[in-house]
């Protein structure tokens, strides 16, 4: 049995003074953190989908680096921001359009498309310093450049945390390890292209948005499932099926081993909208994609948050 309780997550030391927090086993609404120490307080980068997970996790940043006054956002998504009104008086640093997304969407917690989720208490906080392409700041002196890549990717408002002196990187949800990516509320073909900013960047170290900590490797394993992604879309258009009716007939083959299949049918959404002109993040009415989802599923998706 996989321990997916607050309490099974750890503490990783990734480069001199810059810290991992990993939450197994990476499934929906368990993700990473980052912190950095700066001096006797830390950078945080993300917080949980929880109130008690965030409270597990501001209190190893505690035990480790001290309290933290700056909150970094990798994306909008309740996972990586519930959590944020849990951190005092941090300011919360993210993209414009993170700030936007939470004060327009507020707190999701898709009733009736996810069961056991142990939400607790959660009020919406949102970032206080917003950026548009990059800015820098430092923990103590410690580099750290916010980077977004300039389009839509695994949503509109994706941000690298990048350490260029430790080539460390933590990657947000634009790298999933071990469990299947999601761009429904983004773009495929722009998850793509960000992939090459990652690339060029060259980490030695990723802390990935969910799942155990990798390298490039798993950069182009990403990249393989998005790209087979948009060939299935090809095929199921000019087959005429739907996008559920595709993600049915579609043979995952060395994809089945990564975790939260479902998600091919709401994948397969975002992919028809590009081949028919639609632009990278432009909106789309999430109601099919999630219905479709639940579908594939076979009912409501299991949650262990």
């Amino acid at each position: 049995m996989i321990d997916r309780s607050p309490g099974a997550a750890s503490v990783k030391q990734l480069a001199d003074g810059a810290f991992g927090y990993v939450q197994p086993d990476g499934s929906w609404f368990i993700n990473n953190c980052g912190f950095v120490d700066a001096d006797g307080h830390a950078v945080l980068i993300d917080t949980c989908a929880t109130e008690r997970r965030t409270r597990a996790l501001l209190s190893a940043v505690g035990d480790t680096a001290g309290p933290v006054t700056t909150l970094v956002n990798t994306h909008h998504h309740g996972d990586h921001t519930n959590g944020n009104y849990l951190v005092g008086g941090a300011t919360v640093v993210g993209h414009r359009k993170t700030r936007e997304t939470l004060l327009a969407d507020g707190i999701q917690r898709y009733e009736g498309v996810f069961t056991d989720s142990d939400w607790g208490k959660l009020e919406l906080r949102v970032p206080d310093l917003v950026f548009d392409d990059t800015v820098t700041l430092y923990a103590g002196q410690t580099r750290i450049d916010l980077i977004h890549p300039g389009h839509a990717a695994h949503t509109t408002n994706d941000v690298l945390v990048w350490l260029p002196e430790q080539r460390l990187l933590y990657a947000g949800d634009l790298v999933f390890n071990g469990g299947s990516p999601f761009a429904l509320m983004g773009s495929v073909a722009g998850w793509r292209a960000a992939l090459n900013v990652i690339r060029e960047l060259d980490p030695a170290v990723i802390l990935p948005g969910h799942g155990p900590v990798c390298g490039l490797e798993t950069v182009d394993l990403v990249d393989d499932y998005l790209e087979f992604v948009q060939r299935a879309a090809e095929t199921g258009k000019a087959a005429g099926r739907s996008p559920l009716e595709q993600a049915k007939a579609t043979d995952l083959g060395r994809f089945a081993e990564l975790t939260e299949q479902e998600r091919l049918a709401g994948n397969l959404h975002r992919a028809y909208a590009e081949l028919d002109g639609e632009g990278w993040g432009a909106p789309l009415d999430l109601v099919a994609p999630l219905k479709d989802m639940l579908a594939w599923n076979g009912g409501p998706i299991r949650c262990f948050s």
